[in-house]
């Protein structure tokens, strides 16, 4: 039986295209966030990230990326076969400390060190750090800029109804023309349980829209590898689960066992099926399956000492756009990214009086 071997897009800088009134749209979304960072300072008197504000672990490990991949995936930071440190933080979606209990996407943020390449955000060409943010959902519902700043709004206007916000990203998490219809309902009712709320370790966590591949066009994600974290995945958490619950699941795991999850590529064969400026399209893993790159490797470990909290909620920063030219960010929700981050990470330091630093060394994170 005969393969054909897949045609994969080519990067060039025409790929993308601003959309009309674009950076009015991002410069709305970047108002709208500070606006609501500001008013979770007032309620904590504690500065939080604007998004994924409730860490759930914070691990150190390193990055083995494979040897003999093929041509295609030998790109960037996985051009050959190295060995990266990592510090990886586990996190739920919202811009403020809700309980566990309810269902909200989940991240995990990567932060490569001692890569080789070009940085991508000016005042940090000294670092060597390579930034992977991924979110437990294939595709993000909000998939453009004009679609975020609606999302953004309704976030706004219910900061203060935590079950709201729940129901709003639930709504965003399942993704969907439901989602997208109700973004655009006033004051909406929001009745879809969401995501299934099940054990963070478990989980895959996606890119969700697109990365410049060195030569070519990517998405990325990480799933579970070893036995350990593959037994969880679908496991919900229990009915009498306390507001901290993932955080004591990851801690509780940690102590006594590391896990090993599994880098992997899509790479785009078609702009057209596979676009880059409307993050809510999933690309068809039959047109181009996820391929293995690289593996993460987390041993045993304390996840969440008051050292290592303090410094990851207050010191450490992770941005889609810190890494090299050849993984740049894609696409408008990208675009609107470079700043929202930008502006979060600079209130969230100054409010909470801690330097703005890019770790090049994990021995800088604290046992």
């Amino acid at each position: 039986m005969s393969h054909v071997k897949p045609t994969y897009v080519r990067y060039t800088e025409g790929l993308e295209v601003k959309q009309a009134n674009e950076d009015a749209t991002i410069d709305a979304i970047v108002e709208s966030m500070l606006r609501v960072n500001t008013k979770v300072f007032d309620k904590h008197r504690h500065a939080t990230r604007d998004a994924h504000a409730k860490s759930h672990g914070v691990l150190k490990g390193h990055i083995d990326v494979y040897d003999k991949l093929p041509e295609p995936l030998r790109q960037g930071v996985f051009a050959s076969p190295a060995t990266y440190p990592v510090v990886l933080r586990l996190s739920t979606a919202p811009g403020d400390l809700h309980s566990d209990r309810i269902a909200a996407p989940r991240g995990m943020a990567i932060k490569l060190l001692g890569v080789q390449g070009t940085q991508l955000l000016p005042g940090r060409e000294a670092a060597r750090t390579q930034d992977l943010l991924l979110v437990n959902h294939p595709v993000i519902a909000f998939g453009h800029a004009a679609a975020y700043l609606k999302t953004q709004k309704l976030l706004e206007q219910h900061a203060d109804d935590p079950e709201a916000v729940r129901r709003i990203l639930a709504a965003v998490a399942h993704g969907g023309s439901k989602a997208l219809h109700l973004l655009g309902i006033e004051n909406p009712v929001i009745d879809t349980l969401g995501a299934p709320n099940n054990h963070i370790l478990g989980e895959t966590f996606y890119s969700m829209a697109a990365i410049r591949y060195g030569d070519y066009v990517a998405k990325v994600c990480a799933a579970p590898l070893s036995d350990n974290v593959r037994a969880l995945t679908g496991q919900p958490l229990r009915d009498d689960a306390g507001d901290s619950e993932l955080r004591d699941l990851v801690v509780d795991f940690f102590r006594t066992q590391g896990a090993e999850y599994e880098l992997r590529v899509q790479l785009c064969t078609d702009i057209e099926k596979m676009p880059i400026e409307d993050a809510s399209i999933r690309w068809d893993e039959n047109d181009s399956p996820y391929l293995p790159v690289a593996k993460l490797t987390l041993p045993a470990q304390e996840a969440f000492s008051p050292a290592r909290r303090v410094f990851a909620d207050d010191v450490l920063s992770f941005n889609p756009w810190q890494g090299v030219a050849a993984h740049q960010p894609l696409g408008s929700i990208m675009r609107a990214r470079i700043r929202a981050y930008e502006t979060s990470s600079r209130f969230r330091h100054e409010m909470n009086a801690q330097p703005r630093i890019e770790i090049d060394d994990l021995a800088q994170v604290p046992d």
